[in-house]
């Protein structure tokens, strides 16, 4: 099986709800964001998938992420904040743990190439996915020592 990774650094607040301590107020980190793609075979270039394909694929999704604050739909604070004038992004699932995070990353990335997207550049290339490639794992990195990771094993 071929491997290959892109990683991205987006800063992204949330606050836990269901936390004891600290963690259940408004706080961010500098977030890794590891995307993991296999294959068994390579293309008419030698590659997994041209790492482009991948930056294209999920730019604008990890953008909205970026300086943004996660927010469990259930989390009391949700009432006190204007979500048209904010960056709020609203966890319908739980609180937004870094688990929640790289899962969502996960599903959009998968979703991306089971449509079979295809991305043009401003200079005319078009980038392509071919359906053999999957996603293996996305790993969310919340601080230098701890991360958290969703794998297509997860399943």
């Amino acid at each position: 099986m071929y491997r290959i990774c892109k990683s991205f650094v987006i800063e992204s607040g949330h606050m836990l709800s269901k936390h004891p301590e600290r963690c259940r107020f408004p706080h961010g980190h500098s977030r890794r964001i590891e995307l993991v793609l296999v294959c068994p075979t390579l293309d008419a270039g030698d590659m997994v998938c041209d790492f482009k394909w991948v930056k294209l694929a999920v730019a604008d999704y990890l953008d909205a992420f970026d300086h943004a604050l996660c927010v469990n739909k259930d989390d009391p604070y949700l009432e006190r904040i204007d979500r048209d004038k904010e960056r709020i992004i609203v966890f319908e699932e739980g609180d937004p743990t870094t688990e929640l995070l790289a899962k969502r990353v996960f599903g959009h990335l998968s979703a991306c190439i089971r449509r079979g997207e295809a991305f043009e550049t401003p200079e005319g290339v078009t980038y392509r996915i071919r359906p053999e490639v999957r996603v293996e794992r996305v790993r969310v990195g919340e601080t230098p020592s701890s991360w958290a990771e969703y794998s297509a094993d997860s399943k």
